[in-house]
């Protein structure tokens, strides 16, 4: 049996704060709860703060803050961490002090953006210079990794040059500035390019600083655009505008340079203050004009390639650099206005005649027309006059059709030589454009180089006939084709237009004759020379009512009387309208066929 030990007690124990609950002796309740407060840390919501690693599972790190209790964060947001150990100094952000479950909520991934965040803020307000990992490729641009932060580089501020392969800077660290924030969407842009400009910038100064204009300088081709070719001389740029590639017509920079191409360049022209350099390359090369044949002078014959068009006319490349322009005029002896596009296409190798040549101001002027006989040369002979021909017809006017006959040799019809008896108020009535129509060659202009042409004159005029058909006091058929306010005209056979005024229309019931209606006319008037025919409705009732009053006053000897004129004028009326049946047939049928 082992001996017991007796304990000391405490001398200054005291027993009666004890008995009475109060086990802190001399010190209160209070100032006990004081000192246990001060112990722990003062922190607050979506703060970030420093903790110690107190324990790692699988699955937790359990984090202490210096709170009352611990709290518990995923292993998962360590896993950029591996080598994680108890007692490790780690910041975490408080999401929440007291959760609804009453338990302190700390998140490690989120101390590492709201620090990231701070940090990218920084180096925006301080332009620092910082390194980023190139993540990957997106439309565009690069994604780059800062501070754990997914920033955008776009494809224009990778590098002062075009970038044609932006797979190469996949998975390099480089260095950037932060050019742009986007506070409330937390959108990062970076630029790696604004290092290397500010860096340029001082070359370019100086490069500029030693320009001179006409300098020629050696470079290499960096851009090709529609426009031009930029060109690096050696940190700054200049433009070779597409006009001085070369002294030929260029449609594609790219037919003269390409990319990457060392090229010597001429100083054209630049600007301290913009830093733009104009260059040529064409200035380094003679004019294609003082290579020009020295023998050749107006009227020679030369061929070329259409290079150009427009409507005034095609410039033609004689040699490189060597143009000439084919006015329109001097495309066709024609004097209708027409495009030069209807002669010529770009591509055309042509044959053409040297009009004027100017080898100081560089110009020269060519014509193809020239090619071919100027057909007025020979007008008379090949178009005399009374000669019949086809024609086409080109355009109208209000007094006639302009037509042409060949290229080159046009001729008016007038209106009143389109036809014997229909009255043609506008030649579209007779005619329409594109169509053919024969013509008779009536006179001749050489000075104004245009023929008067007949149409009608194809044909006898009917109207000598017509004469001993429509003589005065004859009576015909016809039909009201159109009333105006001072008459008629009336439609009568053979294809004839005779004229009768209102008074002249009134009907024996004394109503007006109406259009398209049917009644016997008189030939109260005809007129070869001016083709005109007047006609009377009323007359006939009128004439009638007189005999009958002359034929009740004097009924017996009116009786003999008129036997003896019908006795004399029966056998003039039957000589007068059936004295020529055949002529009269040929005609009705020349003007039934004309009518068709």
């Amino acid at each position: 049996m082992s001996e017991l030990k007796i304990q000391t007690p405490i001398e200054d124990f005291d027993w009666d704060a004890y008995e009475k609950g109060n086990v802190a002796g001399e010190k209160s309740h209070e100032e006990v709860q004081s000192i246990y407060d001060r112990t722990l840390t003062t922190a607050k919501d979506n703060e970030v703060v420093t903790g110690v690693v107190k324990s790692i599972s699988k699955r937790e790190v359990r984090v202490d803050i210096g709170m009352k209790s611990d709290a518990i964060i995923p292993v998962s947001e360590f896993r950029y961490n591996p080598d994680l150990k108890v007692g490790d100094e780690v910041e975490v952000f408080i999401e929440a002090l007291e959760d609804k479950n009453g338990q302190l909520r700390l998140s490690h991934k989120k101390a590492c953006q709201t620090r990231s965040w701070d940090r990218v803020n920084q180096a925006l307000e301080n332009d620092e210079v910082i390194k980023g990992y190139v993540k990957s490729r997106t439309k565009g641009g690069m994604i780059v990794d800062i501070f754990g932060i997914e920033a955008f580089l776009p494809g224009s501020q990778i590098d002062v040059r075009p970038i044609r392969d932006y797979d190469v800077y996949v998975d390099k660290t480089m260095e950037f500035k932060v050019v742009k924030i986007n506070q409330e969407f937390k959108n990062v842009v970076v630029s790696h390019k604004a290092l290397i400009e500010a860096e340029l910038e001082q070359q370019k100064k100086e490069i500029i600083s030693k320009l001179e204009k006409g300098q020629v300088l050696e470079g290499k081709v960096k851009n090709i655009t529609p426009y031009g070719v930029f060109v690096d001389l050696g940190g700054v740029d200049g433009l070779v505008h597409i006009t001085d590639l070369s002294w030929g017509r260029v449609s594609d920079p790219r037919e003269v340079v390409e990319l990457d191409q060392d090229i010597k360049v001429a100083i054209l022209d630049f600007d301290d203050e913009k830093k733009r350099i104009a260059l040529g390359i064409k200035q380094l090369m003679p004019h294609p004009w003082d290579a020009l044949d020295p023998n050749l002078k107006v009227g020679d014959h030369i061929h070329g390639k259409v290079v150009v068009m427009a409507d005034y006319g095609a410039f033609v490349e004689v040699q490189p650099g060597v143009e000439g322009l084919i006015h329109v005029s001097e495309m066709s002896y024609s004097q209708h206005l027409r495009s030069a596009q209807d002669f010529l296409k770009v591509g055309d190798e042509v044959e053409a005649v040297v009009l004027t040549l100017d080898r100081d101001e560089r110009k020269m002027s060519l014509g193809i027309k020239q090619l071919k006989d100027d057909p007025w040369e020979t007008i008379e002979q090949k178009y005399a006059i009374g000669s019949r021909h086809k024609a086409k017809v080109r355009n109208f006017t209000n007094f006639g059709v302009f037509v042409e006959i060949e290229e080159g040799v046009d001729g008016l019809i007038h209106i009143s030589d389109l036809s014997w008896t229909k009255k043609i108020k506008h030649p579209s009535e007779f005619t329409s454009v594109g169509s053919e129509i024969d013509v008779q060659v009536l006179e001749i202009d050489k000075d104004n180089r245009r023929l008067s042409l007949g149409h009608k004159q194809l044909e006898d005029n009917p109207w000598d006939v017509f004469e001993s058909i429509f003589t005065v006091g004859s009576i015909h058929e016809g039909t009201v084709s159109e009333v105006m306010d001072k008459g008629a005209v009336i439609a009568l056979e053979h294809g004839v237009e005779g004229f009768a005024t209102p008074k002249h229309l009134v009907k024996e019931d004394g109503s007006q004759a109406k259009l398209g209606e049917k009644l016997n006319f008189k030939v109260i008037e005809f007129n070869k020379d001016s083709k005109r025919i007047i006609l009377s409705h009323s007359r006939i009732a009128e004439d009638a009512q007189k005999g009958e009053s002359r034929a009740a006053n004097k009924p017996a000897k009116k009786q003999n009387n008129r036997k003896e004129e019908e006795a004399i004028v029966a056998p003039t009326i039957e000589k007068t309208t059936l004295g020529d049946l055949s002529a009269l047939q040929a005609l009705k049928e020349q003007l039934q066929k004309e009518g068709k």
